[in-house]
């Protein structure tokens, strides 16, 4: 177990200093708006993707069209977008690392939109699985890049809040492509499902659109010895265009640093993620929480709403969709608030209230679908409801708002999208496993599936109490030696602080600002 005191440094002294918000400040403002359609947005498209075939479960035409899918052929027809996403995993790090976040992005957003515009045009079952194929191939070239982004170029005062802002924003999606079947049910042809499918393009034409309206990430500028451009967005953004703040320098110096102290002993290609006993232990923390994230049960919740509702008793179509569209903006609505409130508590204890309360839900999920499905009680069918409901801010507690942020700060920067990429192929392999089996098990023995997940959240709890490390209030900088030699790494990063606070020309702009003042 880790500790969860934290000893401060130089940077997050000053950030604590800082007592000025970032509404207040005009350049990290429009920043953070433009970020807003840029990188947050990202998530939506996986959000929208969700609800959507949720909802058109509960579509005629579509259901017609592809000769009634239920069971292992339903289960396809949903994984085959993660399976589009797996084939991503090798090419993704070598993108984004090669020609920046900022194109990584633009990439994955072209491919979504291809991938939309086929699976709307779908001519017969072959097409319309190629295209989500396709689609989800996209889709993490954009996650990654975008989590990326944010946590290296957001002010360090927010960078836990921008990234738990990043998950919330699948809620974003979720309402949008739950809303839109709800209108479409009512065309009486197959442009009931093909619109929606048409539809899903739009997050991803918005993040072309902002695509070069916001910076590139300083430290992925700095390993490309563009140093001076790191300073520059740096100072712009972090101090308000202040050069005499000491902040941007500082940080400049740490980056410097830190990629200098990670580049000595660092192997290349995929072997980084494994050559030290530190880097093994990260790589087993980011595969576990990549299947915690997506076997959770939420898998389920948001990809087979209809047939629970039909276990239940509720078989009215306009009914069911509308029971989708309350289900995903109630989750928007929790995402965001405690997107908000979990990043300002350490991670690890966030992460076991998060799968705590998880297995409480399913717990009494499981014992109210029971108590239906056997007794026929109406009233256990509405505590059923009333357990789907309450799972959204179980598990925005941790595994919605924290997982970027988390993932993003025990990766250091050589490695961070590797790991982040490590990440999603367990994170999708789990969402296109849960996501074929989760029909067939709800089809074959009914309430009682519920019981698997509820072993597996057991185990959740344990995992994390044991192996997963504490994270909070550290710089990205002094993560970067979370488990190897992290005293002597934390004194060369203090020392260079030292330095640039003591730096003769630093301190000569500083007091030419002050005249000037």
């Amino acid at each position: 177990m880790a500790p969860t005191a934290v000893e401060e440094g130089i940077v997050q002294q000053l950030v604590n200093a800082d007592k000025v918000r970032w509404w207040n400040k005009p350049n990290l403002r429009t920043l953070y708006l433009l970020l807003v359609p840029f990188c947050l947005f990202i998530e939506s498209t996986s959000g929208f993707d969700s609800s959507m075939m949720n909802g058109m479960q509960a579509l005629v035409y579509w259901k017609e069209y592809f000769n009634n899918p239920e069971g292992g052929m339903l289960g396809l027809l949903v994984a085959c977008y993660n399976l589009g996403a797996l084939t991503s995993i090798p090419f993704v790090s070598i993108v984004s690392d090669h020609v920046g976040r900022r194109w990584s992005i633009v990439f994955g957003s072209v491919i979504m939109i291809i991938g939309s515009i086929m699976q709307g045009l779908s001519q017969n079952l072959a097409m319309f699985i190629f295209s989500r194929i396709f689609l989800g191939h996209g889709i993490v070239y954009a996650i990654i890049a975008g989590a990326a982004l944010l946590g290296e170029l957001g002010h360090p005062k927010e960078r836990a809040f921008l990234g738990s802002m990043f998950n919330a924003f699948y809620g974003v999606g979720a309402v949008l492509g739950a809303g839109i079947v709800v209108r479409t049910i009512n065309i009486q042809n197959d442009w009931s499902w093909r619109l929606p499918s048409m539809l899903q393009a739009l997050p991803s034409l918005l993040q072309i659109a902002f695509a070069f309206t916001v910076p590139e990430s300083p430290r992925w500028l700095v390993s490309k010895d563009r140093s001076e451009e790191a300073l520059q967005i740096l100072i712009k953004y972090h101090a308000e265009g202040d050069a005499s703040n000491e902040l941007p320098h500082i940080e400049l110096a740490e980056i410097q640093k830190a990629l200098e102290i990670e580049n000595e002993s660092r192997k290349r290609g995929w072997m980084e993620l494994f050559q030290t006993a530190g880097m093994r232990r990260r790589s087993l923390v980011s595969g576990a929480l990549g299947m915690f994230v997506q076997f959770s049960g939420n898998s389920l919740i948001s990809q087979y709403l209809v047939p629970i509702l039909e276990m239940i008793g509720v078989t009215d179509r306009q009914q069911q969709v509308r029971y989708n569209v309350g289900k995903e903006a109630w989750g928007l609505i929790v995402g965001i608030v405690l997107a908000g409130i979990t990043p300002r508590y350490p991670r690890r204890r966030m992460y076991l209230l998060c799968a705590s309360c998880l297995l409480l839900c399913y717990t009494g999920w499981t014992v109210a679908q029971a108590r239906n499905r056997i007794t026929g009680s109406v009233e256990s069918g509405y505590a059923v409801l009333v357990f789907i409901f309450l799972y959204s801010p179980a598990y925005c507690l941790g595994y919605n708002a924290l997982t970027y942020v988390y993932m993003v700060e025990i990766f250091p920067y050589y490695v961070r999208t590797k790991g982040l990429s490590w990440f999603q192929l367990w994170s999708r392999s789990a969402v296109m496993f849960s996501s074929f089996v989760n029909p067939i098990g709800l089809k074959d023995i009914g309430w009682k599936y519920l019981l698997v997940y509820v072993c597996w959240l057991c185990f959740e709890v344990v995992f994390i109490y044991f192996f997963f490390p504490e994270t909070f209030g550290k710089t990205l900088e002094e993560l970067t030696f979370l488990f190897d030699d992290e005293a002597d790494a934390k004194q060369a990063l203090a020392a260079t602080a030292e330095k640039v606070l003591n730096d003769p020309t630093v301190t000569e702009i500083h007091e030419s600002a002050e005249k000037k003042a």
